[in-house]
């Protein structure tokens, strides 16, 4: 998969109605921004063969409105990442699969954006659901997105 193919492909998906269904949290710009940020992460993750965790309530809730769509999220599948992209909800895994690590997980969709992230573009996965308002974010400490990035500068030079 290219990652240029990724990019493409999300900047050119169009978001209907039907992705908020379950995600009514505003602004939606927001949220959207989030989702797209999310797929980028995936790409990245599916080329290295990683599995990533979610690190927001609310990209979730959109993104399950995404796959609902069912023939448009499979053609976007295809034209970003040339086969379809599961979902695998926590113990819902793959039989044979290891147990979740839902910290692991986290940790490398902070590597994964560090691979897609533009040059100044600002994450907005870590803390969306702090600043939407959610009762029960989800997210990533501030601490331990900069630990992870220190780690990635030290050993990659990347960041």
């Amino acid at each position: 998969m290219e990652p240029a193919a990724v990019e493409l492909a999300v900047r050119e998906l169009e978001l209907p109605e039907a992705v908020y269904k379950t995600c009514p949290w505003e602004p939606r710009d927001l949220v959207a921004t989030g989702l797209r940020q999310w797929l980028r992460c995936c790409g990245a993750a599916l080329a290295d063969d990683q599995v990533i965790g979610m690190p927001s309530r609310a990209v979730d809730e959109a993104w399950h409105g995404f796959i609902l769509c069912t023939r448009r999220y499979a053609d976007f599948c295809e034209r970003a990442y040339g086969r379809f992209l599961h979902h695998h909800p926590e113990g819902a895994e793959p039989s044979g699969a290891e147990p979740a690590d839902t910290s692991g997980q986290l940790g490398r969709t902070v590597v994964a954006w560090s691979l897609v992230a533009q040059p100044g573009e600002k994450c907005v996965l870590w803390d969306l659901d702090s600043r939407l308002g959610l009762a029960d974010p989800w997210g990533i400490p501030a601490p331990r997105v900069a630990e992870i990035e220190a780690r990635l500068r030290k050993t990659t030079g990347r960041l």
